[in-house]
């Protein structure tokens, strides 16, 4: 190719980039880690994505009082020191509806004013559920009017009965109050805009923001995917095929396939995009600098 197609292309694709992030944003998900070391790491993390003007960042956490404490922790000390809006997890697995609001009230009174809502998952198997996320959706609106994600299963919920009982679960948490749902992450774009179709077509009309997993390493994928009910496509499969023990090629693969994925999805008219970030930057910050995220 000479110089001047060279550069006739560039110019084409530097035009659709510059398309492109006039209309999208895109926001964070962490987790609390255990150790000094780790969370140095976070934070670097949390301040290198900052940059990038996100709509807001998001810390999960699990079931048990210790937990949510270090998520409140990290959530105060993450907007203290970016000012991004940030929205701590809040299941209602192994907890009652006391717990919850004594929970709720004090993020509240604390400032926190955004929650992604979420049933979560018990250690014990035998575990039967009295709340769901369309409880916790309901309690929280008694409270106070919180901002409120909920999660969407595109490729349907490893313990749903079907897709259709999936669809009608979000109709009632959107109902409910819930303002966004941001979806499971996935690799086939057509089944992300199924599932946004049937989402209109049945009168759910928040907007239903695509959750995005870098690929850092291809093995753990396999594991997130079986544990998530995530279909990983043949191709993916064809691709990463001898590069178990080279992980800057598969990073860099992986950076070249969420490119390709939000490119199709902009197309499409998704203006938002959520990164579960696995508490790592460097490849999202390339991916989302790539399309303009936090340029003036």
């Amino acid at each position: 190719m000479s110089f001047l197609k060279s550069t006739y292309y560039q110019d084409i694709m530097n035009q659709k980039l510059n398309n492109l992030n006039k209309k999208i944003q895109c926001s964070f998900e962490f987790f609390p880690v255990k150790s000094i070391d780790l969370e140095n790491k976070l934070f670097s993390s949390v301040v290198k994505l900052s940059q990038l003007k996100p709509f807001f960042f998001s810390v999960t956490y699990g079931a048990n009082s210790g937990e949510r404490k270090k998520t409140y922790e990290i959530v105060k000390k993450i907007h203290e020191k970016t000012g991004v809006i940030t929205a701590p997890h809040l299941t209602c697995v192994d907890s009652t509806s006391n717990e919850i609001e004594k929970i709720a009230k004090f993020y509240w009174s604390n400032g926190i004013r955004s929650i992604f809502a979420l049933r979560g998952d018990s250690h014990n198997t035998n575990y039967l559920h009295t709340m769901y996320a369309y409880d916790l959706v309901v309690l929280l609106k008694k409270i106070a009017d919180f901002d409120i994600s909920v999660a969407a299963y595109p490729e349907k919920h490893p313990e749903s009965k079907s897709t259709r009982s999936d669809i009608l679960n979000l109709k009632k948490k959107v109902h409910a109050g819930a303002n966004r749902a941001i979806t499971q992450f996935f690799f086939d774009t057509e089944t992300y805009l199924r599932f946004r179709d049937n989402c209109l077509k049945n009168n759910i009309n928040v907007e239903i923001i695509p959750g995005i997993l870098p690929i850092y390493n291809f093995e753990q994928l396999k594991r997130f995917a079986k544990m998530t009910n995530v279909s990983i496509p043949s191709w993916m499969f064809e691709i990463f095929h001898g590069l178990t023990n080279d992980l800057i090629t598969q990073r860099l693969i992986g950076a070249s396939i969420v490119i390709d994925m939000i490119k199709n999805l902009s197309i499409e008219g998704v203006k938002n995009f959520h990164f579960y970030t696995l508490n790592q930057s460097d490849i999202v910050y390339s991916i989302c600098h790539l399309f303009g995220f936090g340029s003036d």
